[in-house]
């Protein structure tokens, strides 16, 4: 599988380096990507508004699993980079194997930090250390119903629907 937005972090940090010299604003954001879904686009589009280049950060799947149970990620890694891969507002891609992109975000430093609406400012990792350098924390306005978890959710309820009436 080619994928062609996918760097290592020490390729980023270069990568990095040589956008702030052309001033060009970097923006960031992190998560499971577990089963993408109009939620993870319409952040994606968002942040991609916020700067010149959007740089995202995708949990390993041993991480996956410590954040959500057992039973994620639905999708490896590799497959999960592939779809993102296809996403038109997304400039480079990386693979975390913490819990949290502490590291990655002390490491790179964007100009805007990007989390949904379902984080509080506070909450945000890494924030000290964006702000700290002359960056900012933005929310994007979480949308009602298209998580991951309530999709799959939804999914499981409507198989344990067809489940009783079968039974």
């Amino acid at each position: 599988m080619a994928k062609k937005k996918f760097k290592k972090l020490n390729t980023l940090i270069q990568i990095r380096k040589e956008l702030r010299r052309q001033k060009r604003k970097v923006v960031f954001t992190n998560g499971c990507f577990d089963l993408l879904h109009s939620g993870h686009v319409y952040i994606f589009r968002k942040a991609k508004k916020l700067g010149d280049v959007l740089i995202v950060a995708v949990n390993e799947d041993e991480s996956v699993r410590k954040i959500k149970g057992g039973s994620r990620p639905i999708f490896p890694l590799e497959e999960r980079l592939e779809v993102l891969d296809a996403i038109e507002d997304i400039d480079y891609l990386l693979s975390f194997s913490e819990e949290t992109p502490q590291r990655v975000i002390a490491a790179l430093l964007p100009d805007v930090l990007v989390k949904g609406g379902d984080w509080a400012p506070e909450e945000v990792v890494g924030k000290r250390e964006v702000e700290e350098a002359g960056g900012k924390v933005a929310i994007i306005p979480y949308l009602e119903g298209r998580s991951s978890s309530e999709i799959i959710d939804r999914i499981t309820q409507s198989a344990e629907n067809k489940e009783v009436k079968r039974g």
